[in-house]
Order: C-alpha cells, then structure tokens, then sequence
C-alpha cells in the first residue's frame, strides 16, 4: 500500500517530523510517501496561508495520483484543501484534523484540542461543526506557539503545549486531547504519559485510518460532490492548473 502525506506548507523539516510519526504506526507493507508542498507559506497560521497554500496542496495531490498511489493524507490540521483534494483522487483522502477528531470521539465522551496560535481557532471549530462532532469538544485552545517554534527545540514550544492540556483537563474536563498541529507529532506519547489522558496526534490517527480504507477496497465517491472537476480554461497565474478531460 502506498500512501502520499502531504504537508501544503513549504518547511521541509517538519514534513521530515511528521513522516517520521506516520512511518512509526504504518502497518508493514505500508509506504509512506512523504512531499513538501513547492509553492505557499512557510506555515500556515490562519485563513490567508490557507488560501494560498491550496495551488501547491493540489498540484502534489495531481502528482501523486500520477503516481497510483492508494490515499492521501493531508499533514495540516486544518484540513486544508480537503475537499478539493479529494475531487481530483481516486482512493482516499483524510485530513490529520477531521481523523484526530474522529479518533478522539471513539476513546472520550469529551475532548479538547490543544492548537497553536489563536487565529486558529476559528478554523477548527468550524470543522468541528462540519463533521458533526462540536457537542463532544468540550474546547478549542491556543497555546499561542508559532507553527515554526515547533522546530525550535530552544523555543519552549512543548511546555505551552503541555500547560494547556493540564488547564483544559482541570478547566474543561477534557477526557482526551487532539494536538492541534501537525508539527506536534513527535509530542503525543510522552505527553499522554504526563497527563495520564490519551493525547492524540493526527497524523497517526489519518494514516490509520487512510490504511483501513483502502484495505476494505474503499475509494472516494464520483457521484456528487467530489466528481472530478469540469474541464474548462483558467487563465493567470492558476492557467495550469485548468481540469482536463481526463
């Protein structure tokens, strides 16, 4: 099985992180095919980088379908471009925010999210409405940690995550808790260990769930929604980007 983890922000050493976590629970015979978006933001921190992450999102999500992969994970908590995405894929495509989510309400009547900077929270708890799952998220916080300082073993970045979690199960009655950011990854054992409640990390949870999909010969529906798009002409900048008959 080959499965494509894309990160749409263009930091190589956290796509090298966040490959690192998938290729920790892929099952044996599992490829883990890991690319860095070529073109957008550094990270992704709010809706103008999400926005302007999305060209380089779908061109690598384009490539790989090239390529006969299986499924798609996308390596941004976000879930950015998801839908998109997954007009223009044959197998599955699951988004690190919307799998933790789900891998969250099957283990905690209750849990938070523990996120980076506040200009995401928004974002997250309109996706949480969108998947049917806000009543069992008893918060959304911010640990107001930069996306780029989790790559900064000097920056503090952990303790702020860490802090958070311990307010939101004293404060919240968080039961679980979904890290917020891909670049959290690598934070999720040893965190669960110092809290004593299951800490979640996406990308773990998307490839997961990515392999169960495709084991049970599952692929994403043509009829609706995520039809292929329509051939038609785009021009500027995005002209290549213009569908074609396929």
């Amino acid at each position: 099985m080959r499965i494509h983890l894309v990160n749409p922000n263009t930091t190589v050493s956290m796509t090298d992180k966040i490959a690192a976590a998938a290729r920790a629970v892929a099952r044996p015979g599992s490829e883990i095919l890991a690319r860095t978006s070529a073109m957008g933001p550094a990270s992704i921190e709010g809706y103008y980088d999400d926005a302007l992450a999305l060209p380089g999102l779908l061109a690598a999500i384009a490539e790989a379908e090239s390529d006969g992969v299986d499924g798609h994970v996308i390596a941004c908590f976000d879930d950015t471009g998801l839908e998109a995405a997954r007009t223009l894929a044959r197998g599955p495509v699951v988004g690190i925010g919307e799998a933790g989510f789900h891998f969250a309400s099957l283990i905690a009547h209750r849990f938070a999210v523990v996120t980076t900077l506040s200009r995401s929270i928004p974002v997250i708890e309109a996706n949480l409405v969108r998947y049917g799952l806000d009543r069992r998220c008893c918060a959304v916080r911010a640990s107001e940690v930069a996306v780029l300082e989790l790559e900064d073993a000097a920056s503090g970045a952990r303790g702020r995550i860490s802090a958070e979690i311990a307010r939101s199960v004293a404060k919240d009655g968080a039961e679980a808790v979904v890290l917020g950011c891909a670049g959290m990854a690598d934070l999720a054992r040893a965190l669960t260990e110092e809290h004593g409640v299951p800490v979640i990390d996406g990308v773990a949870s998307a490839v997961t769930l990515v392999e169960a999909l495709v084991s049970t010969g599952l692929v994403t529906s043509k009829h609706g929604a995520y039809a292929a798009p329509r051939p038609k002409a785009y021009t500027g900048l995005l002209k290549d980007f213009a569908p074609r008959e396929s």
